[in-house]
């Protein structure tokens, strides 16, 4: 297909015979890049609330963990002193029991 004039010179006629400066097919394929480029950004920015919402979910989350791993280490240690002063108080009872018994043994050679 012959060129015209006004093609040669750079000049095209669209659809609507306005006059262009770019050919016709590469106009077209300009505009459907436009358009593959406005869903991307579309898309780009759905991706990025889902993301943020996700981000979201897993802070709140980290948060409840580490609460309930301070809880878990405060009952940890809670249970940690009591053991320490049931053994405390066993070592008291047995220095009782010890001299009481050493006090009963005193009492039953002075009876004797």
């Amino acid at each position: 297909m012959a060129k015209t004039p006004l093609a040669e010179a750079g000049f095209y006629f669209d659809e609507l015979n306005k006059l262009r400066v770019l050919e016709p097919d590469v106009s077209q394929k300009t505009l459907e890049l436009k358009e593959e480029c406005k869903e991307f950004v579309d898309k780009i920015g759905q991706f990025q609330e889902k993301v943020g919402g996700l981000i979201e979910l897993v802070d709140e989350l980290a948060k409840e963990a580490e609460t309930e791993k301070m809880k878990a280490i405060g009952a940890r240690n809670l249970l940690k002193s009591v053991a320490k002063q049931r053994e405390a108080q066993q070592q008291q009872l047995q220095a009782l029991i010890a001299e009481k018994k050493m006090q009963l043994e005193r009492t039953l050679a002075a009876a004797f």
